[in-house]
């Protein structure tokens, strides 16, 4: 029997995907400024240790899915590809993220387009690198989007998903007080949009993390599904090759 999947506006009568879009479209002037706060900047930490895992493949092209304001894009570059192309649902976080893009003077290096990971427009072994931050539990489709991802990745390529997840242990009574209580709170103030930052932990707490993961990596397909826990198993990098 399936599970109801966990979506912003429980209320509507859209698809996952279209109320996910919605819902990062009403936060996106605030995105990166909530980012920050919320992680105490570790989140640019945890992406630097995400590239890291690849840095010395020297991919040619990387493809980032769900790629918001470009931020895991940028990171990239230090890869040193030919060209990061960034794929996102959401026009308003893609606004910004061009914008961004723009100031550094990386239009040249980076791409970004509307792009669905469960219908992705590109030819079979495109990619040397696969990325996606903080997206994977928003597919609509979660194994749809991950073969389609195998799909576009090179033979002997590599993916790198960096992903929220629930830890285990001691630490996790103090996660539940953040991420339930003081981070749906801050959301609120400064966010137009309260529903975004409730979806964040239930998505979060629904999501088949750790082991559970890599065997839906494995099953899809790809091979070599590790994973690696990120301060106290508050963030995970899950990584594997085609």
């Amino acid at each position: 029997m399936s599970q109801t999947p966990v979506t912003p506006y429980n209320s509507t009568n859209e698809s996952k995907k279209e109320q996910v879009a919605h819902m990062f479209n009403n936060i996106a002037n605030r995105y990166d400024t909530l980012n920050q706060v919320m992680s105490v900047g570790i989140h640019h930490k945890w992406r630097k240790k995400a590239v890291d895992l690849f840095v010395n493949n020297k991919p040619e092209y990387v493809l980032d899915i769900a790629t918001g304001t470009g931020d895991f894009a940028i990171e990239a570059l230090r890869a040193h590809p030919k060209k990061v192309t960034g794929v996102d649902i959401s026009e308003g976080m893609l606004k910004y993220g061009v914008e961004k893009i723009q100031k550094a003077g990386l239009q040249d290096k980076i791409e970004l387009k509307l792009g669905d990971a469960e219908k992705l427009d590109f030819p079979d072994n495109t990619f040397d690198a696969i990325t996606v931050g903080f997206g994977v539990r928003n597919f609509e489709n979660l194994e749809l989007g991950l073969s389609n991802m195998l799909r576009v990745l090179k033979p002997g390529g590599k993916v790198v998903i960096l992903e929220f997840s629930n830890p285990r242990g001691f630490f996790k009574y103090f996660y539940k007080i953040y991420f339930k209580g003081i981070l749906p709170l801050i959301g609120r103030i400064f966010s137009k949009d309260n529903a975004a930052y409730t979806y964040l932990p239930d998505s979060v707490q629904a999501f088949p993390d750790f082991e559970n993961f890599t065997a839906i990596l494995s099953k899809v397909g790809y091979k070599q599904a590790a994973y690696r826990q990120l301060t106290f198993g508050v963030a995970c990098i899950y990584t594997a090759t085609k």
